[in-house]
């Protein structure tokens, strides 16, 4: 009887060893699958500039020694038989000592010198005059700061990355209407056609440009906390593939990869801002952002400081 009971529970503990090893194999099996579907999609994504190390940075930096770093991510608005603008201007810096990711929103309208072309005009069209070096250059000549990274968005096809990730919900201040749609005000859940819409509007918004930031910081901040939920890894395919058609950026899979195990705790807190001192003016009849001297000195010290400079 004894015997007879220990062949069951041999047999159990075989199935058991067996079912573990099966569930192991499909879950090696998955992991890897991930791995490379997101290999692909950085592949796909890397677009490598043409641009030496800033003069404004001693040397490279080195993500496996946690230097501080800057990326200038740009939201462009691709359209045939156009250069596109740059909409959406936003500088993140991150300091994984401090465990801080500041994002510096800067209106599209702002005054200053467009670096490679030798005049004054509105920093959104230094991307239209010369693409994402220019565009690079321009601001870091206006923050006085290195720009060590960008990535960039097509606008156009950020609705496809929304609906990757199931849609997004954001808290809508106020109600409006735009694209053909109703935002009704507090807690909604947005499509990505929705969401396109609902990050353009800007001239229903008495805030203007700066309200426009805000919610295209909302719909990005959103992207990402739906991107990170566990259940989105069902789903990593469209999501992979979304991000691989529609984002460009100059860092290279190791180096994300590098980011994520390096500057983890960094990501967890992001503190947004947006350049709010300036002030509208009509200059020769065209409709500038200026930002007095001393503010801007202001925000670059700020900047530096977070980069350790």
């Amino acid at each position: 009887m004894r015997s007879s009971n220990r062949k069951k529970k041999r047999k159990w503990l075989r199935w058991v060893l067996l079912s573990v090893l099966v569930i192991m194999i499909g879950a090696g099996a998955y992991v890897f699958s991930i791995f490379q579907s997101l290999s692909s999609a950085t592949d796909r994504m890397h677009q490598p500039i043409d641009r030496e190390v800033s003069d404004k940075r001693p040397e490279a930096v080195k993500f496996n020694e946690q230097d501080p770093f800057s990326v200038l991510m740009l939201g462009v608005d691709e359209r045939e038989g156009d250069a596109g603008r740059s909409d959406t201007i936003i500088v993140m810096t991150v300091n994984p000592a401090e465990q801080t990711t500041k994002l510096l929103s800067i209106p599209r309208d702002t005054l200053t010198e467009i670096v490679g072309r030798g005049t004054n005009d509105k920093i959104n069209h230094a991307y239209a005059f010369g693409g994402v070096e220019m565009a690079m250059d321009t601001v870091e000549n206006f923050l006085d700061i290195p720009i060590d990274y960008y990535v960039q968005v097509n606008m156009e096809g950020f609705q496809d990355i929304v609906d990757s990730v199931g849609g997004i919900t954001v808290n809508n201040s106020f109600a409006f209407e735009s694209g053909g749609y109703s935002f009704s005000e507090g807690q909604i859940t947005l499509d990505g056609e929705e969401a396109l819409a609902y990050s353009r509007m800007r001239y229903e918004d008495p805030n203007g440009d700066f309200g426009r930031q805000e919610r295209q910081r909302q719909v990005i901040q959103a992207v990402i906390q739906e991107g990170a939920d566990i259940s989105s890894l069902w789903n990593f395919g469209n999501i992979f593939d979304a991000l691989g058609s529609n984002i460009k950026t100059n860092l290279t899979f190791d180096q994300m990869v590098e980011i994520q195990g390096e500057y983890r705790a960094a990501a967890s807190n992001i503190e947004q801002t947006s350049i709010e001192t300036g002030s509208g003016q009509r200059i020769d009849g065209i409709y500038y952002y200026v930002v007095p001297e001393e503010e801007l000195a202001a925000i670059q010290a700020s900047l530096k400081e977070q980069l350790n400079l």
